[in-house]
This record gives structure tokens, sequence and C-alpha cells, in this order.
């Protein structure tokens, strides 16, 4: 009789943990959706705001700050609008193809901390760079959680 009480109570346990799990994702799914559905001047805006709280922004760095991410916003646009268009021909991107989208991404990222070094005070800019690596280190440790066996983990070298 205790065997069958224990067996049910870890069914129930496993089927709970199970659901949490995939409430999380979708939320997550939702909420990347719902940012996705919003145009390119929301999400700067919203940018702005979360930097102005986190790094307590004058007036002044907040508007030249918003012109350089609506800028980004924008250009990130066109991209995803570019790359949907690929994927829907089926044409796979060649090795050269994806060498220059990387370039053109690094190089966006210099120019984006060369202006934000201009805007921004030290102290501020120190916070900038400390919330960009815990994104980095954020997005990696996701990137990690995509792939299920060990080898595939090992072949992504950061």
């Amino acid at each position: 009789m205790k065997k069958v009480i224990i067996m049910a109570l870890m069914v129930v346990t496993a089927a709970t943990f199970a659901q949490e799990k995939e409430t999380k994702k979708g939320d997550s799914q939702t909420r990347a959706a719902a940012m996705e559905a919003m145009t390119p001047e929301q999400r700067a805006e919203l940018r702005v705001k979360q930097m102005t709280l986190h790094l307590d922004l004058t007036e002044k760095q907040r508007t030249e700050i918003k012109k350089i991410v609506l800028e980004n916003s924008k250009k990130s646009e066109a991209k995803k609008a570019e790359m949907k268009a690929k994927k829907a021909d089926r044409k796979a991107m060649s090795a050269e193809e994806r060498y220059a989208m990387q370039n053109e991404r690094l190089d966006n990222q210099i120019a984006m901390k060369a202006e934000m070094k201009k805007i921004l005070t030290k102290e501020q800019f120190e916070k900038f760079e400390e919330k960009q690596a815990m994104q980095k280190q954020r997005m990696a440790k996701k990137k990690m959680g995509k792939f299920k066996n060990k080898e595939e983990k090992s072949k992504l070298k950061f």
C-alpha cells in the first residue's frame, strides 16, 4: 500500500514539474512575439526607458541614445525582413554571405559602443558594459541549453 501511494506521489510531482516548464517556455515565446509585433519606435522607446532606469540618464542623454537605438532598431527590422525573405525562398546562406553578415553585425556593435562611450559618463558606461556582458552570458546559456548532447555543446566555442 505504501509503495502505491509513493508511486502516485511521484507521478503527480513529475507531471507538475513538466507543466511548469511548458508554461515558462510559453511565456517567453509570448513575450518574444509581443516584442516582434511592436514597431521599431516602440522598441526603441522601451529600450531607452530601461537604460534610463539602469543608468540614470539625463534628458540630453536620452534623446541622443534614442536616436541611436531607433536607428539600430530600424536596421534590425530590415535585416529580419531580409532573412525571412531568404528563408521563404529556401536559399541557404553561403559561407561568404554568413561572413559578411557577421562582419556587419560586429561593425554595428563597435559603432554603437563608440557612440555610447561618447554620450555616457565613465560610471554609466561601466554599468552599460556590465549589463551587456550579463546579457551575452545569458544568451550563451540559452544557446547551450538548446543542444541536448555534449558533443554538440562542445562544438560551440566562445
